[in-house]
């Protein structure tokens, strides 16, 4: 196949690659080689999703496929000039086309990217390579087997065309061409070591294992014995329409490649049609690694809607709620028209009945999964939990089932729990599911709030993601028992006691020492704290702050600090450990005469002590260094 693209070379435009580009070419040029063949598997998705824009946008505009409405890919295989051609007659590309896609990083654009590859490729070329299709860069993968790379593009409904050229070495030169017809003509110059991708019976092989379940016939030109051959490689049917029994399991697998592009084989497949009063097909996959968009902001789900086998759109907000944006796959409809907007789709009652289904299908086959393979499960968990949480603060409906499929590290035991294990190993009378919110596990779990519970022995569940302090706010109770956080209100750690015990337990710890020290903390710290009490919740630390009961709690009001969502903080209860000898020290101190002078110093580093504990710095860095200083060279003479 050959395309006129000679040019005036004045008017040959010379760029260089985003940043993070360059860095990419070179690490898979220099450093991965494994598995070069996805190149080709990259390419042909590409095309395919071409096609697929372009009968979309033929809907409305009809006349941009009235001189070719069958759509097509041809590969075309030239040994004399070491070069594979790919060819297809989607949408096409212009010259902006051409520098936003081919110049820049798609998706990612960022330099987190790079540094995920770069560790990958010295620790598994494997990994590495598999890392291409999650940050939407799978064209450069060409550039591991060729040299020079020339793209000859015309957009559909344009006149003119355009050719891209570079050699993956740091820059591109865009320039008028000489395309009569639409879409878009791939040239890759097959460098000497990658000859294997002119053997016709190699890319045979290669369309047949990644890209058979492509919808767009793909047509090979090859020569053997001097003639010129063209042979349909690929079934060209819809894989979803076809019958579970007769799908294999590489087939599901390389559709997911497709439809995600990306490089992680499925965790979970979801395969079913729907029949009845609204017919649909729906194949759904659960990725085994996690998206790389996956807390963007925007939080887009990536499902694609077909009509018909037409290709809608994948940025359909009303097909699955965003806490299930991690799905990737596909629905197809045969209720909605062919001609429906992407606006249309809003608040379509079709729509909404297709989602209301999928979406209590997803959750379904995640709740048995979990009951089937608790493990596996837990892996997912761990991936996707944090994205799956926010259900149960957006989605009332499917509140219950949402809380159902959540695991949850605790005090407890090794490993993730649900709630209805917590609930099983609940002490007798226990009235409260508890749980402690943090940045992360290992801070949580050096909370000093959290000693008494260990002591008696009753679990806490930890809490890290930030999604959990506002689900929270909205959920009070699992079944009959109500959430509580031990960072506020008192610590009712006596459950069982009678009212007689808890006061002869609370009056062994009410010395006068003690409420002599509680009068001069509350003295010094005024405005600093709301009030200072005895802790029944310490064992080990001699002092902790807490939320008072119906305040914020403390990791929630850091949270919203944080993202200027909060302008004044609520003050916190200092509790203090009567049975600590530091404590028991002070006390000492505080029933002497001017004791609310002397211990001020004193006073201001326990507070300060307990907002270290809290993961804060002291209000005051540089007045706590002084006092700490001043307090160690007195107890050192």
């Amino acid at each position: 196949m050959t395309t006129d693209t000679k040019t005036n070379p004045d008017k040959v435009e010379k760029h260089g690659f985003q940043a993070e580009v360059s860095r990419l070419l070179h690490m898979m040029v220099h450093s991965v080689y494994s598995e070069r063949e996805i190149f080709l598997r990259e390419l042909i998705s590409n095309a395919s999703d071409a096609c697929d824009k372009l009968r979309y946008e033929s809907l409305t505009n009809p006349d941009l496929i009235k001189d070719d409405t069958e759509f097509k890919i041809t590969i075309s295989l030239d040994k004399e000039k070491n070069t594979l051609t790919l060819s297809d007659n989607g949408i096409g590309m212009n010259h902006d086309d051409l520098m936003s896609h081919l110049g820049t990083i798609a998706r990612s654009g960022t330099s987190a990217f790079m540094e995920s590859m770069a560790k990958n490729s010295k620790d598994d070329d494997k990994k590495a390579i598999n890392m291409i299709g999650q940050f939407g860069v799978g064209f450069y993968s060409v550039f591991m087997v060729s040299d020079k790379v020339e793209v000859i593009s015309r957009k559909a409904g344009e006149t003119e065309s355009w050719s891209w050229t570079s050699d993956g070495l740091g820059e591109y030169s865009l320039a008028p061409a000489n395309k009569k017809t639409r879409g878009t003509d791939i040239v890759i110059h097959i460098k000497e070591d990658a000859a294997e991708f002119l053997d016709d019976y190699r890319i045979r092989s290669i369309i047949k294992a990644y890209s058979n379940h492509i919808a767009i016939p793909i047509t090979l030109i090859f020569t053997q014995e001097d003639e010129e051959k063209s042979e349909k490689i690929n079934e060209a049917t819809a894989l979803w329409i076809r019958s579970k029994s007769d799908i294999t399991e590489d087939e599901y697998k390389e559709f997911y490649h497709h439809v995600s592009h990306a490089m992680d084989d499925p965790w979970l497949t979801i395969h079913y049609r729907a029949e009845g009063v609204i017919e649909y097909s729906v194949l759904m996959y659960v990725p085994s690694q996690p998206p790389m968009d996956l807390f963007d902001p925007a939080r887009k789900t990536r499902t694609k809607l077909y009509v018909k086998r037409v290709f809608i759109t994948d940025d359909c907000e009303d097909l699955i709620p965003s806490y299930l944006r991690f799905m990737r796959g596909i629905v197809d409809s045969e209720d909605l028209p062919l001609n429906i907007s992407r606006e249309m789709l809003q608040n379509n009652p079709v729509m909404n009945k297709i989602r209301t289904a999928v979406t209590k299908k997803i959750l379904a086959e995640l709740e048995k999964k979990a009951k089937e393979d608790p493990d596996s499960y837990a892996a997912f968990w761990k991936s996707f939990g944090a994205v799956l949480k926010e259900g149960i603060y957006e989605d009332f409906s499917r509140r219950d089932e949402l809380l159902k499929l959540a695991r949850f590290e605790t005090t407890g035991v090794e490993g993730l729990q649900s709630l209805d294990d917590y609930i099983s190993r609940m002490k007798e009378g226990q009235e409260n599911i508890y749980y402690i919110t943090g940045d992360n596990i290992k801070v949580a779990k050096r909370s000093p709030q959290l000693e008494g519970f260990k002591a008696k022995g009753i679990e806490v569940l930890f809490l890290t993601d930030a999604v959990d302090d506002f689900w929270l706010q909205m959920v009070p109770s699992y079944g009959d028992k109500k959430f509580k956080s031990v960072t506020r209100g008192t610590a009712d750690l006596d459950e069982k006691a009678d009212d007689a015990d808890k006061k002869e337990k609370d009056d062994k710890k009410k010395t006068p020492a003690m409420e002599a020290l509680i009068g001069v903390l509350k003295t010094n710290l005024e405005g600093a704290v709301k009030d200072v009490r005895l802790s029944h919740r310490l064992t080990d630390s001699a002092v902790c702050l807490v939320a008072d009961e119906g305040d914020m709690d403390i990791h929630l009001q850091r949270i919203l600090q944080q993202h200027q969502q909060l302008d004044q903080s609520t003050l916190r209860v200092l509790e203090i450990n009567a049975d600590h000898a530091l404590i028991k020290t002070i006390a000492e101190a505080a029933m002497k005469d001017g004791s609310i002078d002397a211990l001020k110093d004193a006073s201001s580093l326990l507070l300060d002590q307990a907002r270290i504990m809290e993961g804060e710095l002291p209000e005051d860095p540089v007045a706590f260094a002084g006092r700490l200083s001043k307090m160690m060279t007195s107890g050192l003479k």
